[in-house]
């Protein structure tokens, strides 16, 4: 089988990836994440070192592309390309006629949605759900990548259904053969949700079958998870979601490790205090005064997370009723923080644990 160069390794290590027609500056990519990935996290991940970032998923339901919600993740001006836009749904009409819309307001790649593993996308049978009829998923992908020739479509997806039924190389074989230029792989199957450990084996299968880039995904949360699954795999990229929730800055470090062998330092308190005052002034001024100060309350959350006292720092952050309160308290709980350590210092917490708080604090990931 033909490989093509889709990645310029140098000493083994990733230094620029040739995605779908883009010179990426690694392969490092964001997970589609719905009520996450907006603009404001998307630019955020990318100044901090993931080489593409894929928008939350837009509905292929023509009847709600006028909705608020709809527009604003058809909103990419000012973003650093490419612009990659996730579309959901289980018509291949409809989701043609999405993947044109969105190509026509900006979009340059677009990713089709079989990976999500919530009830309410899958029992309108897309998402993950789709993967349990395989002549409606190569009836898709055709209509899709017929309906914007010049646009590259990938696919995101994972293992399988359930334990009984991986049938991801199968997917990952009709989509190679539907003219699908790249999938990534989320080790689970739909029945797993987001519970237990990620497996790599199946996404290792589908890279030695495949010629497309294969993306690996899942449960990649530190510098040397991201070089053991790259090189267990041997996959082509690798895509981030649940773990740079609040650590956006974990895309350089993943990237300095596997560049250099080497550990960054932890970021200093006033780095991260300046980066997520950032974060909830662009919320705000995305989505407006009122709804940004609601939506920033889960980011601070998310930055927050495991360092001393956020406990009580995130029950008070709840119960502030604007942007002047936010971040008065923002600046409190860092001023705390900078007195302890110039760096972040986050407390002892079990993987289990951690996993467990992942999950309970899940948003919708696709």
């Amino acid at each position: 089988m033909r490989r093509f160069p889709f990645v310029q390794r140098l000493r083994g290590v990733c230094s620029f990836m040739l995605f779908c027609g883009f010179l990426l500056k690694n392969n490092l990519f964001v997970a589609p994440m719905a009520g996450v990935t907006d603009r404001p996290f998307r630019q955020l991940c990318k100044r901090l070192g993931a080489g593409l970032a894929v928008s939350e998923m837009v509905t292929s339901n023509s009847l709600l592309y006028g909705s608020a919600k709809t527009r604003r993740r058809a909103e990419h001006s000012g973003e650093v390309e490419p612009i990659a836009v996730q579309i959901a749904g289980a018509d291949p009409a409809m989701l043609a006629e999405a993947a044109r819309y969105n190509v026509a307001n900006g979009a340059q790649i677009i990713d089709i949605n079989m990976g999500c593993p919530a009830k309410k996308v899958c029992h309108v049978m897309a998402g993950s759900a789709l993967m349990k009829d395989e002549s409606l998923v190569a009836r898709i992908l055709e209509t899709v990548v017929a309906a914007i020739p010049e646009t590259p479509v990938t696919l995101k997806l994972r293992t399988g259904w359930d334990a009984c039924h991986k049938n991801a190389p199968g997917i990952a074989r009709i989509a190679e053969e539907s003219g699908i230029r790249a999938v990534a792989i989320h080790g689970r199957t739909r029945a797993e949700q987001y519970r237990g450990h990620a497996e790599y084996d199946t996404i290792a299968q589908v890279k030695s079958e495949r010629s497309i880039p294969v993306i690996a995904n899942g449960d990649i949360d530190s510098p040397e998870k991201a070089r053991f699954v790259l090189d267990y795999t041997q996959a082509d990229g690798l895509m981030i979601g649940r773990a740079a929730q609040g650590r956006p800055w974990l895309f350089r470090e993943i990237a300095h490790f596997l560049a250099t062998g080497q550990k960054r330092s932890p970021p200093t308190v006033a780095e991260i205090l300046l980066l997520l005052m950032e974060h909830v002034q662009e919320l705000r001024a995305f989505y407006g005064e009122a709804t940004g100060v609601f939506i920033a309350r889960k980011h601070i959350a998310w930055y927050t997370r495991g360092l001393p006292g956020s406990a009580a720092f995130r029950q008070r952050m709840n119960t502030l009723p604007d942007a002047a309160a936010q971040e008065a308290e923002i600046r409190r709980f860092f001023e705390t923080l900078a007195a302890r350590s110039e760096h972040l210092e986050y407390t002892a917490e079990t993987a289990e644990a951690a996993n467990a708080r992942l999950g309970d604090e899940e948003a919708l990931a696709a």
